[in-house]
């Protein structure tokens, strides 16, 4: 899906996500809420944050549904949670980087209210992400249900022992792999926890997905792709009691061989805020020193 032109249109509600326990953070969304608020903008604080001064708070799911655009104010973990919070409403997300990497939150905090401007004159453009659609069943039925913009984590916790796992593709048996963990990742989340176990770089926009596990138990064990638009399943033998399922950093649910992980690609696309003029290969030169020499 090729990008689109961001259209803002009469909605006058924008949402504050911002970093949590930081004053700096603090501080920014303050100046950021009064800035609109002069320019005849709605500002809300999202669900779970303290209350910006200044701002109203969103205190419903419903409350959700009217917001125009999210500005998050902090680094990739910040627009995680704001993703997490929006559970799959298409409202556009721009972040501005106060976080160490800002993968996600590209803008730099010293351009904030130049991008913040750019966005509301509709001068920004959509860039897709597809997002992981992970289920849960037992005997059946679904217990739980999940959707992450980075990844999906099976990892051991605290248990000493190597999480044993069968991986198929549609109704395929692709693998049996003992390993610490094992990480689903999305092209854009390929460059996170993918990245540091080994795994590849993926193009934003790539229509796959990639499985990576952490220290695997056998010198055969490398990441596989597959396509998003086939399902995929995890299922542990009976050799491993347990294991703790991660969406996007949160711990989520705990597993057992009485159940059944699918992965599948999700229905809705998340949509980021990106400067026309957005390289992804530069990003990946500037965050991560891609091709430099040591």
């Amino acid at each position: 899906m090729a990008k689109q032109k961001l259209v803002l249109k009469d909605n006058k509600n924008i949402a504050l996500v911002y970093r949590r326990q930081t004053t700096e953070a603090v501080a920014v969304a303050k100046k950021v809420a009064l800035w609109l608020k002069d320019r005849g903008y709605q500002v809300f604080t999202a669900p779970k944050q303290t209350l910006v001064a200044g701002t109203k708070s969103i205190k419903t799911e419903a409350g959700l549904d009217k917001m125009g655009l999210v500005v998050v104010l902090g680094g990739d973990g910040t627009y995680l949670r704001a993703v997490r919070t929006l559970s799959g409403r298409q409202i556009p997300i721009v972040g501005i980087n106060m976080g160490s990497l800002g993968f996600l939150t590209g803008n730099r905090l010293e351009n904030a209210f130049k991008v913040i401007e750019e966005t509301l004159q509709n001068k920004m453009d959509l860039r897709p992400r597809s997002m992981i659609h992970a289920l849960i069943q037992r005997k059946g039925k679904v217990r739980a249900e999940f959707h992450a913009l980075n990844d999906v984590v099976i990892e051991r916790g605290s248990a000493s022992h190597l999480i044993s796992i069968a991986i198929y593709s549609e109704k395929y048996l692709v693998s049996e792999i003992k390993a610490d963990g094992f990480i689903i990742a999305s092209p854009t989340g390929s460059t996170a926890y993918n990245l540091a176990a080994g795994g590849p770089i993926l193009h934003p926009e790539a229509k796959v997905f990639v499985v990576t596990a952490v220290a695997p138990h056998s010198l055969t064990s490398r990441p596989l792709i597959f396509p998003d638009n086939l399902p995929m399943s995890f299922k542990m033998d009976s050799r491993t009691q347990s294991a703790q399922v991660i969406v996007d950093g949160q711990k989520e649910t705990e597993i057992t061989p009485e159940d059944e992980l699918i992965i599948m690609r999700s229905p809705y696309d998340h949509w980021v805020v990106r400067s026309p003029s957005h390289n992804y290969f530069q990003l990946l030169r500037e965050k991560l020193k891609f091709g430099e020499r040591a």
